[in-house]
């Protein structure tokens, strides 16, 4: 962890930090999290205030000052419906009354409060943390059911319509810039085998059979907050892809990332599988937070919803893969692949599971625990 000390602060960043109302003088800053967009800084005052400090990533968030209204729009939604200051994000304003500073030397920035006594998990330990996710993003979706989806702006448009995701791709496949299409034959070949699902949540969507929402779109683990005594969920960060979008997604999303038994870039592909353990307890919390907020049809699509969310991010790395790598880090130059085909053995293990994991859902939904 990178620990500046108040000389260093002194420079730009403590520019920066005097045009948000902190209470004191930043004395010290530290990196935070383990994100890989938007750098995170970790502030603490000669007050005892504490505090994060974030400069967001323009190159992936194009307009900043929407994305920030949301965020604005929705914390201020929750705050009237949770119990605890600590239970959601709390932007800090800028002396002149916005929730952002905006500076042309040094970027965007913003400011939230730093709840205190929570960490975080890149993973869970047991089954336990991760129904303590669900319950987080369920109750996210139930806090937010009333709130208007179509008022907020879409932080990156697009971002979960697979119809476009695989025009993207087959676009890719056509250009073949880096000649890597020989290599990602086999890649190539499931992704188009499994076009005619990519469209099912959009098309329900059009013809009105399914509800545009609040969901966050971005449901890893690593964004729930646990308090550090009692090891529950506290509250729900990272608000940045938080726009109009569907219940499956967030909890596809969730378990594609969360039940899977390896690592997202696992070479060694006997090791991929959907845990349905992990995938029960994650169902378990989610229809008991959000399960009388949404609709029927909903609830019995949560498990195409893992599929669909796993297939995407695999056509979304092959796509990266083939265009060069030019949107998501890598490592090593078959890195995007290495992930591709992690994702595209979880669809095919979750094609196998489906029965089960559409079993589980029902027993869920009808016990309504």
């Amino acid at each position: 962890m990178c620990i500046l000390s108040l000389r260093q602060v002194s420079g730009a960043m403590l520019e920066i930090a005097r045009k948000f109302r902190f209470l004191g003088t930043p004395v010290r800053c530290e990196a935070h999290g383990s994100g890989l967009i938007n750098k995170t800084y970790h502030v603490v005052c000669d007050s005892g205030a504490e505090y994060i400090l974030q400069k967001v990533n323009t190159d992936v968030f194009k307009d900043p000052v929407s994305l920030m209204r949301n965020i604005d729009l929705v914390t201020r939604h929750l705050r009237q419906r949770v119990k605890s200051e600590r239970e959601v994000l709390s932007p800090v304003p800028a002396s002149d009354g916005k929730i952002y500073v905006d500076d042309e030397a040094h970027g965007f920035w913003r400011a939230y409060h730093f709840i205190t006594g929570s960490f975080s998990l890149d993973s869970a330990a047991s089954a336990g943390d991760f129904y303590q996710g669900a319950l987080a993003f369920g109750r996210f979706i139930d806090l937010l059911a009333d709130f208007p989806a179509d008022t907020l702006a879409e932080t990156i448009p697009g971002f979960h319509d697979t119809v476009s995701r695989y025009r993207a791709f087959k676009e890719a496949v056509a250009l073949d810039v880096c000649g890597r299409v020989k290599k990602a034959q086999r890649e190539i070949y499931f992704a188009l085998s499994q076009e005619p699902f990519a469209s099912v949540f959009m098309d329900l969507l059009a013809k009105g059979e399914l509800p545009l929402r609040v969901t966050h779109n971005d449901t890893k683990l690593n964004n729930v907050l646990f308090d550090r005594e009692t090891r529950t969920a506290l509250c729900i960060v990272d608000l940045d892809t938080v726009m109009p979008g569907l219940v499956m997604n967030d909890f596809g999303d969730a378990i594609r990332f969360g039940a899977s038994t390896a690592a997202e870039d696992e070479a060694d592909l006997s090791r991929v599988h959907l845990d349905l353990e992990l995938f029960a307890a994650f169902a378990r919390g989610f229809i008991k937070a959000c399960g009388k907020s949404i609709t029927r049809e909903e609830i019995e699509l949560l498990p195409a919803g893992a599929k669909l969310m796993a297939l995407e991010c695999g056509v979304r790395f092959l796509t990266d893969y083939l265009s060069g790598d030019t949107y998501f880090r890598i490592n090593y130059p078959d890195h995007n692949l290495v992930r591709c085909r992690t994702q595209f053995k979880l669809v095919a293990d979750m094609e196998k599971k489906m029965p089960q994991m559409n079993r589980i859902v029902a027993e869920v939904a009808r016990e309504g625990v």
